[in-house]
């Protein structure tokens, strides 16, 4: 019959051990993520307003001359990526291509007009700097317009600051989360000995050495828990960067390692705490408060 029990009690450990293993893994793993998405927001960020074309149309009175001396300008421009010079001829073709038929038969003549498309830094996608660039070219005389998104570029000065401040409150409200999901299920496996506690104190035993081996322990689930997470943000980084390599998510090393330092720091700390309040609560228990 005490073998039988005996065994209960293990497989019970056991699952308990299991249970904090996974609470922490999973945690860890999210805040992983959450790291992750902080320190490429920068880069995010860079990459999307980096995708905001600004469009310059030319007229058709426009010299080849003018033409390269702009193009060349603009490659020269401290807020330029990359500036490609398009035909209307080519532009003709580009539409034909896309909605798979051609227009110009019905027309007789091409609308369209021959343009450059620059690609901008990122520090350089802003309203007042665009309105800026788009006024100097606007102000030569073969430039017939300038275009690019205004409501999408607004909407990137408006809600980047609110985007980034939420993630923050967002970020600090999880990790409270965090703290009791792996708190809650330490307190669980420190219950399951809750009776070899008051049996310690009761022979004599200091409540530093009777906490040393729980702590020492949670310490060592809380490691097997951050290294499980750690491989669950680097399977889940490599397959981002794989599917978008162009985001260079891996670029940063350095802040890739602060990231795994963080998840082992948190696995060790948030057990530490958890399991000094745990046992310090069933320390402090009369022996007749332990059935309930």
């Amino acid at each position: 019959m005490a073998t039988s029990f005996e065994k209960y009690q293990k497989r019970r450990l056991i699952s308990s051990y299991f249970s904090v293993v996974l609470s922490i893994s999973l945690v860890l793993f999210l805040l992983g993520l959450l790291g992750l998405f902080l320190i490429n927001s920068n880069q995010l960020s860079r990459y999307f307003k980096e995708q905001i074309p600004l469009t310059i149309y030319l007229k058709d009175t426009a010299k080849q001359v003018e033409i390269d001396q702009l193009k060349q300008s603009l490659e020269m421009a401290d807020y330029t990526k990359s500036a490609t010079y398009v035909s209307k001829e080519d532009a003709a073709e580009q539409h034909i291509e896309t909605i798979g038929e051609d227009y110009l038969e019905f027309l007789g003549y091409n609308p369209l007009q021959n343009s450059i498309d620059v690609e901008l830094l990122a520090e350089y996608v802003s309203s007042v700097q665009l309105k800026d660039i788009a006024n100097e070219i606007t102000a030569k005389d073969f430039v017939a317009e300038v275009a690019y998104d205004e409501l999408l570029v607004e909407l990137f000065d408006k809600n980047i600051k609110v985007i980034s401040f939420w993630i923050l409150v967002f970020s600090a409200l999880f990790l409270v989360i965090a703290v009791l999901l792996i708190n809650s299920s330490i307190r669980l496996s420190v219950y399951a000995k809750r009776f070899t506690i008051k049996t310690m104190q009761m022979v004599g035993a200091t409540k530093q050495f009777i906490r040393r081996p729980f702590i020492w322990k949670s310490i060592r689930l809380g490691l097997i828990g951050a290294v499980i997470a750690m491989a669950g943000v680097a399977a889940t980084l490599y397959l981002l960067d794989k599917a978008w390599p162009q985001l260079g998510l891996l670029g940063d090393t350095l802040l890739l390692v602060g990231l795994f330092l963080f998840i082992i720091i948190m696995g060790i700390v948030i057990t530490w705490i958890s399991t000094y309040f745990a046992t310090q609560r069933f320390l402090n228990l009369r022996t007749d408060e332990l059935y309930y």
